[in-house]
């Protein structure tokens, strides 16, 4: 999956769900870093993309960047209220009170 996706940016379809996707493969597979470049870069093109917040938050906390990953729940949280998604901001307050 990885690979079809890296193909699609290579050919230039670049936008925040293929970022996201990108992002959330490299995740599962341990690496860190390059989700959290990819999940910076969705949330770039679309700042209002709460579900690529959370992830990003996550992403930092794998790569051992708890004030970075707080300050992407922060946001997301913003985001998600203001789409109206309930859900998404309620956990992304669990996540950034397990913070601590």
């Amino acid at each position: 999956m990885l690979e079809k996706l890296e193909k699609l940016l290579a050919a230039g379809k670049d936008g925040a769900l293929l970022r996201f996707s990108l992002g959330s493969e490299h995740l599962k597979r341990g690496d860190a870093p390059a989700a959290t470049a990819h999940l910076r870069r969705a949330v770039e093109l679309d700042p209002n993309y709460s579900a690529a917040w959370k992830l990003l938050g996550k992403a930092w906390e794998a790569a051992g960047q708890p004030a970075a990953a707080a300050d992407a729940y922060r946001r997301g949280i913003e985001v998600a209220e203001a789409n109206g998604d309930k859900q998404a901001a309620r956990e992304m307050g669990v996540f950034l009170k397990r913070l601590g």
